[in-house]
This record gives structure tokens, sequence and C-alpha cells, in this order.
């Protein structure tokens, strides 16, 4: 009942905001981007930035509503799931048009998942609707229907579209020309991206008004998490989209209506070792890498309850695995986080014939144990997280050397060269299902980050992940998908490809000037409803 009548306080707050908005000006929002978006196609997209861009101006059929968590209808008024859930038909809407004024018809639909499934693309995308062999049947039933029939069901297959930015077929603008709010008007890079108000969005609000209610969103690319806090109590943004814990503690001091806390959020940060065989490493270093008591002795090592109250200042909790415990239905609740054991992670390290002498971990070969880890520079918590890691490493007698790069630089490192040895960095989760991880957890897959695009599975326990993560995706039955995905989670847990460390709490700041935000824990938390958000004058605007 309570989350009921909070739903019910939520509409008619939004509605009666909104009708102040549609009063305001429209003016122009801007936010932060971490790095360079890495591309504009948003089949492509898998850097939070170009997620950013892809979700801000990418038309979709079904959207997951980021408050409710259910499939609402986007540019499809219907859809029907058959076939024992391989087929999906989708009723589209008439009289849309592209940014560019090209009409939008069940063949841009076509085009888009021809383009999204296309093996030769490498779309992270599309593993999501990989759950069989065999080739996806496209029919086109009439300028506003369209069938689609996979190899083999899909579970939550609706859902899945909310990735699936539709792209047009006919239009000489290509991925530029958009079906979202809004559209690329201007790149510079190293400086923003420029987004303009989307004149052929199909949204109107209760009142008629087409949405949305802001004309422009300016995304100034700043690295600097220092730089953007400043430029947020300066006025100069308009929100945090994911905000540090050190600095959402001194908003709260500062000024407590900006600051949002919606909780243990889906996403985990974490560390894992370079098992790719081509890689420019030593061999015994690969020998260590590939080893499960070596992942596991480190994992022990390490203090998650001292990360989380330390760098995350209490707004984190230990992680356990690939689901964080927000995720009530699909977390797996006989696992626990990883023990800090030092003494067994020594054990666990002499049964590989490791030997501490003289405070110097070193392997059966002589070579003392110290390796280098990657992580994005200016990401403040992340630096402070490889520093704690470091001390507790040399606890045990392992060196470990912290190596700062810019964003694109370690894109790099982990996607092309693979030239790194360990690696420091957070995953996003957007959905609660399992099926959105298809593209980490298939042994094929290009964010398969420790041995990517393998041809076929390296160690036995991946080939059973394969197995186990095809077999819930096809699967109807709620049940039975969670069973096997639990078994992937214990899998996961032992094996400890990924070091969890911890799950951040959904933390954001937004200006009072930004009207309509209700920051929730599922990405985008402050920007979900972008086409709803309007600027109001309870705040001088410094822009």
């Amino acid at each position: 009942m309570r989350q009921r009548s909070f739903r019910m306080i939520l509409v008619v707050s939004t509605f009666l905001m909104a009708m102040t908005a549609s009063a305001q000006s429209r003016g122009e929002l801007h936010f932060c981007l971490h790095s360079e978006p890495k591309t504009f196609n948003p089949l492509l997209a898998e850097d939070d930035s170009s997620e950013t861009i892809r979700y801000l101006t990418g038309g979709v059929l079904i959207r997951v509503d980021r408050l409710t968590q259910d499939a609402v209808p986007e540019l499809a008024t219907a859809w029907k799931i058959s076939n024992v859930g391989k087929t999906i038909t989708f009723k589209l809407r008439d009289g849309i048009r592209f940014s560019d004024n090209t009409a939008f018809s069940a063949e841009d639909v076509a085009h888009t998942v021809r383009q999204l499934m296309d093996p030769e693309l490498h779309s992270p995308t599309a593993d999501s609707f990989r759950s069989g062999e065999g080739k996806v049947e496209i029919r086109v039933l009439s300028p506003n229907r369209i069938a689609i029939t996979f190899p083999a069901p899909i579970a939550g297959l609706d859902k899945l579209f909310d990735q699936v930015a539709i792209m047009s077929a006919t239009s000489p603008k290509k991925e530029m020309a958009v079906l979202g709010p809004y559209y690329v008007a201007e790149y510079k890079a190293g400086s923003y991206v420029l987004l303009q108000r989307n004149p052929n969005y199909w949204r109107h609000d209760g009142s008629g008004k087409q949405l949305p209610y802001i004309e422009s969103v300016k995304l100034d690319i700043q690295q600097n998490r220092d730089t953007e806090m400043l430029r947020l109590l300066r006025g100069e943004v308009d929100f945090i989209n994911s905000l540090d814990a050190e600095y959402f503690d001194k908003i709260m001091s500062q000024n407590p209506s900006m600051a949002h806390d919606a909780g243990v959020s889906l996403d985990s940060e974490q560390l894992w070792f370079n098992q790719v065989a081509s890689s420019p490493l030593p061999d015994y270093k690969k020998e260590w890498f590939r080893s499960t008591n070596f992942r596991r002795a480190i994992s022990e090592a390490i203090n998650r309850d001292d990360l989380a109250r330390i760098v995350f200042h209490g707004h984190a909790r230990p992680a356990v695995g690939p689901v964080s415990i927000a995720n009530k239905f699909w977390f797996n609740s006989k696992l626990q986080p990883h023990p800090f054991d030092r003494t067994s992670a020594l054990q666990r390290l002499n049964q590989d014939g490791f030997q501490l002498r003289d405070r110097v971990l070193r392997d059966r070969q002589g070579h003392a144990v110290e390796f280098s880890i990657i992580t994005n520079s200016g990401n403040k918590y992340r630096e402070r997280m490889a520093t704690m890691i470091q001390q507790d490493l040399a606890a045990i007698g392992i060196k470990l050397n912290i190596v700062t790069l810019d964003f694109p630089s370690l894109i790099e490192r982990i996607t092309r060269s693979f030239d790194y040895e360990a690696c420091l960095l957070g995953l996003v989760n957007n959905d609660l299902d399992p099926n959105s991880q298809m593209n980490i957890w298939l042994s094929s897959a290009e964010n398969h980050q420790w041995n990517p695009n393998q041809k076929s599975p390296g160690t036995n326990w991946e080939a059973d992940i394969d197995k186990l993560m095809r077999a819930q995706a096809s699967g109807l039955d709620s049940r039975k998908r969670k069973n096997y995905f639990d078994k992937v989670q214990e899998i996961v847990w032992e094996q400890e490809p990924f070091i969890y460390l911890v799950n951040r709490n959904a933390l954001s700041a937004v200006s009072p000037s930004v009207l309509n935000a209700h920051p929730v824990i599922l990405r985008p938390q402050v920007y979900w409803n972008i086409d709803q958000l309007a600027l109001g004058n309870e705040v001088a605007r410094k822009h």
C-alpha cells in the first residue's frame, strides 16, 4: 500500500510540475560526460558516454520504465511474443518521422535488426539476443507491423529492445538521424557534445504540449570529478548523475536538498587479470593469472569492508558477484562476499608453489610476485581503492604498481592491444534481467574482459557458463531461469574471473532548478525521464 501511495503522489506531483514546466522557457541543460564518446552509432555503444548519448537521442520500440521497471510502449504501441518465445510482433506508431524529417516505418526496424545481428558489426547489444545458432527471420507485414523470429526462445525478449535505438534505412545522415528527444547538433572533441531538441519527437504531455521541455542539452567532456563538483556548486552544471561518496557527503552538509541516495545500485566495482593467450605478458605471469588459487588468494587478501567504509564513506557494501543484492529476484542469496582472510590467501598460494620469504612472495621459479593494475585517471575513488588494495597485497608479499590512464587509452589496452596485467574498473548494469549480461559471460563476447572473443571456451567452467547462460536466455519459466543463473553466479563466485569488490549506492546530486527529477537505482538515475525534465528559476543560472 505504501508503494502504491508513493506512486500516486509521484504521478500527481509530476502532473503539477509538468504544468509548471510548460510555462518555463526551454533553456539549456548542462551535465558532464567523463570521457569522449567512442561512437555515435547506437548499435556499437558500450562505453558510458556513448550509452548516454544513445539514451538521449535514440528512439526505441519499448522502454523499460526506470521507476516501475515495467516495459512500456514507445515507438511500438503494442507487441506480442509468440512461437514459444522466439517471435515478437510489433505494431508501430503512425506518422512518426526521424529528426531529419525522414519517415519512420517497419522497414527501419528491419534495417536496424539486420545491422544489429550482423556478426561483422560486433555489436555488444546483439549478444543479449544470441540464444541459439541460426539466422534471425524478419518479416515486414505492413508499413506499421513487423515480426522478428529468433532461432531459439529468448526470455525477457521485449525488455531487451530497450537498448536498441532504431536507425533509418534511407536517411543520408545514417545513425545521426534519430527518433529520440534530442539529436547531436555539434561535437567538439575534448570539449562538448551539443544536443538539440528533436522537432519531430512524437511524445506530448498531458496538456498536448510537445516534449521535451528543454531546448538543448550540453554534455561537457570533463574527466576531472573535482572540477565537475565545483561546477555543480557554482551552478554551471545542473546535476551529477553518479556522485562520488565523498562529494555526496559534502553536498549533504552544504545543500541537503541537492543530495539523493537511492540505495544500493546494480553497478559493481571489480578487478580482473589479463588471461588473453596472445597478450604480450611473460608466460610465468600468464600462469599466475590463469590459476583459480591465485585469483582467490588475491580476493581474500582484499578488505572489502574497508573499501566500503573508507573509500565510499559507507555508501557502498561488499559485493558478492555479478548480481547486486538490490536485484532481489535474480540475486543468489546463498552466496556471501568473499571473506578477508590473509591466512587462507597464503594457504591457497602455497598450493600453487608460492612461498613468502623475507616479506616477498615468490613463485615456484623464484619470480617475485609483482604486477601492475590500470585504472582510469581522474576517478578518485578508483585511485583510492587501488591504493588500499596495494596496501592489502603488500601484507602478503605482493608488490602492486598502480597505473592511471585516460579512458580512451585504457579501453585500447583492455580491448585491442591487451597490453596490461590487471584492471580495476566498474561495470554498469542497465537491466535486472541476466540476459543483459550475455555480452559479458559468453566466452565469445567482446566484453568477456579477462579473455574476450574466444572461438571456443578456454576452460571447462567457461563452457559451463556458456551453456547455462544460453539455457536461461531461451527459457520461459522464471524459476528454471533463476536456477540456471544461480549456478552461473556460483561458478563465478568459485572461479573469480572478476574479483567483485563493492556495490556502490546510487548517489546523485540535482540542482533545485531542475524540475521533475526523481533519481532511481536503474541507470540513468537522474535523466531517465529526460523528455519530462524542465528548468525552473529557483536558483540563478550561470550558463
